[in-house]
């Protein structure tokens, strides 16, 4: 069964399973989307959850806002002044670990599978018993798992 269309999909944005030098998974994901954001580039469909979704939970865990992140990639102009910037924004501790584990159980708890269930529903692919968590319905959707 072919997947519906969602729009534009950016195929470059980094796998949400990519760790950054920091250690913590997503972060690079989110960067590059800010970068996509702040010169209008990021696609419609993924403006919905643009700092909303892993980007807001990611935030959450580290105690900062996500606006903060995207004034830092707009104001900087290469990625060692962002990863610096960053570094001097999160907390000392970035418990990297608990951050990681919650990012790929999302989709898991009770209520997780059910709204899981439900995406795959509405796009057509409620047979895919290998799409376990939200960060695999991302590679789904990008590509990268057929």
């Amino acid at each position: 069964m072919s997947r519906p269309d969602t729009g534009v999909v950016h195929h470059d944005l980094p796998s949400p399973y990519i760790p950054h030098s920091c250690g913590l998974l997503h972060l690079p994901r989110f960067i590059a989307k800010a970068k996509k954001a702040v010169k209008g580039e990021l696609g419609k469909s993924y403006q919905r959850n643009y700092k909303k979704g892993f980007d807001r939970f990611l935030c959450l865990h580290l105690g900062i806002d996500p606006d903060a992140v995207e004034n830092i990639v707009r104001e900087s102009d290469n990625d060692e002044e962002i990863d610096r910037k960053l570094a001097e924004l999160f907390p000392q501790d970035l418990r990297v670990a608990k951050w990681n584990r919650e990012l790929v159980q999302k989709g898991m708890s009770e209520m997780g599978r059910q709204a899981l269930e439900d995406a795959k529903r509405k796009m057509g692919i409620e047979d895919r018993t290998d799409l376990l968590s939200f960060a695999d319905m991302i590679e789904f959707d990008e590509q990268r798992i057929d």
